[in-house]
């Protein structure tokens, strides 16, 4: 988020796509200049430990990959969701095998993001297929057709690399439902001589696509953003905040002011508990919360937090105790606020211009709130 927030300040219009850096996966997303993509060569089960084997084809061997994650696949999953090696999590572009592949068996398309990519394979057992792996640069299929990554030029050149038609006797590519704002159907059709279907948002909902000839259900169409969901998002915000230098430096000043110079003392637990506001407990509450910014949402039970907080903490008796009391006011539920602002980019209910038109409001707002707070705790460090 602080990043998407950096970006913004420059020019707005730079925000590439409805979600911050935090979703996407790596942050050295490029959009495809339409380029051929290189043929790269043949992969053994040496190198990955998910490669189980090969199939022999019309263009050469294409490697087999397990439909079973086993504990490093998840090990990588929990690392990368609290952001370990979050930019480079990606598997090598091309054309992977399930079970055993024949001509007629269908293509599935996704992104080189191992998560989408294991997501996808795990819904394949006990089925025959293909996956082709598009260059997304490393993140997810939603994120990469925003940014342009998942695109027709990628697909098309992907296909002529992994010599696709050589490969298959059908001309039906099966693509995830969220990559469709990156990809022309008709264009891929136009140039390849390929058909576009659209499978379910979810990869867990292929099987039943598949019995169902190819057609999704109405409700593998939405996407319906439930608790787990959302909770399964909140460990790279929190991840994010607490590693930011902004933290740190609190982190650093909150130490001076507990050890040696008291006037520079604030509440860490009160900091902490707001950042556990705005990453953790507004996604969790998001659909019961008044408002539809995220910044409001998180202000509000920011505010709450913070007032509650210093009521149960004891009123101030003194002038520099109501001054820190009424930083806490300013700056606490600013900072919940602006976490909470960054979880639009894990969000499917939020557009790229909603978020700039929240942008443009609420972080002056937070600027200036922030600004008014910070001078009265330098006011109260004084007085005291």
């Amino acid at each position: 988020m602080s990043k998407m927030f950096d970006r913004f300040l420059k020019n707005p219009e730079e925000v590439s796509c409805g979600c911050g850096d935090g979703c996407c996966g790596s942050t050295a997303a490029r959009a495809s200049d339409g380029a051929e993509a290189d043929p790269l060569p043949p992969l053994t089960p040496t190198d990955h430990r998910w490669i189980v084997g090969s199939v022999g084809t019309a263009v050469g061997s294409v490697p087999i990959v397990s439909t079973r994650l086993a504990g490093g696949d998840r090990f990588g999953a929990l690392a990368v969701r609290l952001g370990v090696r979050r930019a480079s999590y990606s598997v090598r572009p091309g054309l992977y095998g399930v079970g055993k592949p024949d001509p007629w068996s269908p293509v599935f398309v996704t992104g080189n993001y191992k998560l989408s990519f294991d997501h996808l394979r795990r819904s394949l057992g006990g089925r025959d297929g293909w996956i082709l792996a598009l260059d997304t640069h490393g993140i997810n299929v939603w994120c990469a057709a925003g940014k342009g990554t998942f695109g027709t030029d990628e697909l098309v050149a992907r296909m002529e690399a992994a010599g696709l038609a050589r490969v298959v006797s059908h001309r039906t590519l099966i693509l995830p439902q969220l990559g469709a704002p990156g990809v022309a159907a008709h264009e891929v059709s136009r140039r390849t001589k390929f058909r576009v279907v659209y499978g379910p948002i979810r990869a867990a909902d292929l099987p039943a696509f598949l019995d169902a000839g190819s057609k999704a259900a109405p409700q593998m169409r939405l996407f319906r953003f439930r608790l787990k969901d959302r909770i399964i998002l909140t460990p790279i915000e929190v991840v994010t905040v607490i590693t930011h230098k902004l933290f740190l430096a609190m982190l650093a000043l909150w130490a001076v002011g507990a050890l040696w110079v008291k006037p520079l003392s604030f509440s860490l637990p009160a900091v902490l508990g707001a950042i556990a506001v705005g990453a953790v407990v507004v996604p969790a509450l998001l659909p019961w919360i008044p408002g539809r910014a995220f910044s409001l949402k998180g202000w509000l039970l920011g505010f709450l937090w913070t007032a509650g907080f210093l009521v149960l903490s004891g009123l101030p008796v003194t002038v520099s105790g109501w001054l820190s009391a009424a930083a806490s006011i300013l700056i606490l539920p600013a900072l919940s606020a602006f976490i909470a602002m960054g979880f639009t980019g894990s969000s499917p209910i939020t557009s790229l211009s909603g978020v700039v038109r929240e942008m443009r409001t609420a972080v002056p707002l937070m600027i200036l709130s922030t600004g008014l707070g910070a001078a009265a705790y330098i006011a109260a460090a004084v007085i005291a």
